[in-house]
């Protein structure tokens, strides 16, 4: 793999990111406006989270087997794992339904990866930002395709991190990383492997200072490329590889019409030989999309979701996206959304088509 080097943070960048020093919400015209993009609907949803009232639901992660898998006695071509910040984790089917909780507490952010082996067999893991008392850092857990234990809690990866927020997988080469970033902008870089009893243990090899409160992060492995939402600055670029330190880009700073603080998601799609990094316009409702597997991010335009077969979505926080077949329902792949306003009940996860995404945009 060759890794871009990424150029220094130009002055006038700087001078913005010196300026937002404090979280602003929502930067849009009050809570629930919608701002301009081309518009698409959701297919379904997933019931509301358990924790009524508050800002609960969070950030979904998608994984999708060929042939397939048991979680709760169900029989699933894969699943979504989304967070409620209050309560635990939850894994949903491919049709949106809850087919397992697991009351692990306060967790933020979700990332699912492979290329790990424990017990002898191929795992999937996820990992959670972790804010629990007693236990901030990673949360992490264990999915066997050929069992039928459904998503097991299996360690976590502890930091110095006062508040875990943001988090995401990365693989170099045959290495899993594992992309820990905090509230105010705090950035640590492990890699993960399994010890000698099948337990997980993690290697710092790389710390940051964002500037500010960040989130939302993704790794293209094809370029190399660590992309960080700074929530009132912008859309960053920076190496994957721990020796580019903390040497970044400016992708796209704060700006109505395109990225409407708070930045908040991340995700990358694989489209044939396109990639694409959709982000959550928070501010706005809207999501942006940029093409990475070229020279340099390129942008493509904004979506939103309207009403259709569920209600509408409105102030995203997190999201994540699969490319390809993901069950009989999404045979190009899906992008999964967390709903902050719905119709229905309590915050939950919807799930879009990327064809009507791919349809909308022109891409």
């Amino acid at each position: 793999m060759i890794i871009r080097t990424l150029t220094v943070l130009t002055a006038s960048a700087a001078l913005l990111a010196a300026c937002a020093m404090h979280e602003v919400d929502y930067q849009g015209e009050g809570e629930g406006f919608v701002g301009e993009g081309v518009a698409v609907q959701a297919r379904l949803e997933t019931p509301s989270v358990g924790t009524a009232g508050q800002d609960a639901a969070d950030d979904p992660a998608v994984w999708a087997s060929a042939t397939p898998v048991t979680i709760g006695g169900v029989r699933t071509r894969g699943f979504v794992a989304g967070t409620d910040k209050k309560a635990g984790l939850y894994i949903y089917g491919i049709d949106g339904a809850v087919l397992q909780f697991l009351p692990e507490g306060l967790l933020n952010n979700v990332d699912v990866t492979e290329g790990l082996s424990a017990g002898g067999r191929p795992q999937v893991v996820l990992g959670a930002s972790d804010r629990t008392p007693g236990k901030t850092g990673v949360a992490l857990y264990l999915f066997d395709p050929a069992g039928t234990a459904g998503v097991q809690p299996w360690g976590v990866i502890t930091s110095d991190v006062v508040e875990p927020y943001g988090f995401c997988f990365a693989r170099r080469g045959t290495e899993v990383h594992a992309i820990l970033v905090g509230h105010e902008g705090e950035v640590r870089q492990f890699i993960l492997t399994v010890d000698t009893i099948g337990k997980p243990a993690a290697r710092e090899v790389r710390r940051f200072d964002i500037g500010t409160i960040s989130e939302g992060c993704a790794a293209d492995e094809a370029t190399g490329a660590l992309y960080i939402a700074e929530e009132n600055v912008g859309l960053w670029r920076y190496g994957l590889d721990p020796a580019a330190g903390a040497t970044r880009t400016l992708v796209q700073p704060v700006a109505p019409g395109v990225l409407v603080a708070d930045a908040e998601g991340l995700t990358i799609i694989e489209d044939g030989a396109a990639r694409y990094l959709i982000g959550s316009s928070q501010g706005d409702s809207t999501f942006p999309v940029w093409r990475i597997d070229g020279a340099r991010p390129e942008y493509k335009g904004r979506f939103v979701v309207g009403e259709g077969a569920v209600d509408r979505v409105t102030g995203t926080d997190g999201l994540d996206a699969l490319g390809g077949p993901v069950g009989d329902a999404f045979p190009e792949g899906v992008v999964v959304v967390q709903d902050d306003i719905n119709d229905a009940g309590t915050q939950n996860f919807k799930y879009i088509d990327w064809r009507d995404i791919r349809a909308a945009l022109g891409l």
